[in-house]
């Protein structure tokens, strides 16, 4: 698959090997997601959304769990979320003192609960605290390039994302935006607007990272060159699905076989294991397992002992029965 994706690029001084990110995914993004991601191919990878707040206030999860980098999946960035210039401060500091490469500002996600707080996509009606947010930031990362990931608007039409991503440039002195072509309202559904992405690629001086609607190799193929942005963010595309960054890469052609995906399933719940313990493991990876079902292309019936599966043991148990099942 030829393409500019494998070329590399810079952002606040840090050369990226290509131009596939994993974007930040609520919930998901922890280093073992994030870890297989730059295995396959990603360039860079960036973090679940971490609280500011609980950072600061140093509660021991969000520091033992949200802050561990593993030293293989190097550049990485970490994304904050919060509403105070001050605490963003200190929250950009601990976070470049735990070996971060990067440091992401969430400003879009809709969340109710995330957003009812002032923080996340609530931050585009309210552009001054945004770019004092991210002023903060950059002054707290020490030297460490400052991104922020937002949306177009709150709401259908709006451009108050266009808008504060130029002052974030100007007046914040952030080093890149991540720029997601869907107003909140929307959620995750709905066609991107990469015109209106394109359009900021054009103005703005830094570079711009896409988000929004890359499902496919297709999909992330055609918003890249339509937009023209820097880099794409592979974000639920790529769940059960890390040789999508292969494939985008011309690294390999069509999708994987059945026992590859058992294998790099088994890798993920090893890792689970290791990140959470075995039994907090099982319950986190029950919604793991539909993605890697898909990627095989299950049957509903075969499916169900892994989708359904109580334990770890349960789903390595149910695994080895698919895999036997295609060798027999």
């Amino acid at each position: 698959m030829a393409n500019a994706l494998d070329t590399p690029w810079t952002i606040g001084g840090i050369e990226l090997p290509n131009r596939l990110v994993l974007a930040p995914l609520a919930g998901i993004g922890n280093w073992f997601v994030r870890l297989q991601a730059k295995r396959y191919g990603a360039g860079l990878v960036v973090s679940e959304m971490v609280s500011s707040f609980g950072l600061k206030y140093g509660d021991a999860r969000t520091h033992r769990e949200f802050l561990r980098i593993h030293p293989d999946e190097h550049p990485v960035s970490i994304q904050l979320f919060g509403h105070d210039a001050e605490v963003m401060r200190e929250a950009a500091a601990i976070v470049a003192e735990a070996g971060a490469d990067m440091v992401d500002l969430n400003y879009g996600c809709p969340v109710r609960k995330v957003c009812k707080t002032g923080a996340g996509s609530a931050l585009l009606d309210d552009p001054d605290r945004a770019v004092a947010i991210a002023r903060a930031a950059v002054e707290g990362a020490g030297g460490l390039p400052v991104t922020v990931k937002l949306r177009c608007g709150n709401r259908p039409g709006e451009r108050t994302g266009v808008t504060l991503a130029h002052r974030l440039v100007e007046e914040a002195g952030v080093s890149g935006i991540a720029f997601h072509p869907r107003h909140a309202s929307q959620q995750h559904s709905g066609q991107p607007d990469y015109d209106l992405a394109a359009e900021l690629v054009r103005s703005l001086p830094v570079p711009v990272m896409l988000s929004g609607g890359l499902r496919s190799d297709e999909a992330a193929l055609h918003a890249f060159e339509r937009s023209g942005a820097a880099a794409v963010m592979l974000a639920r595309g790529s769940l059960g699905n890390p040789w999508r960054f292969q494939r985008l890469l011309g690294l390999r052609e069509g999708e994987p076989t059945r026992e590859e995906v058992a294998d790099e399933l088994r890798w993920v719940i090893d890792r689970a294991e290791e990140h959470l313990g075995v039994e907090r493991a099982g319950r986190y990876l029950r919604k793991f397992y539909p993605w890697y079902a898909e990627t095989m292309g299950l049957t509903k019936a075969e499916k169900q002992p892994l989708v359904e599966a109580p334990t770890t043991a349960h789903a390595r148990a149910a695994l080895d029965e698919l895999t036997a099942a295609v060798a027999a």
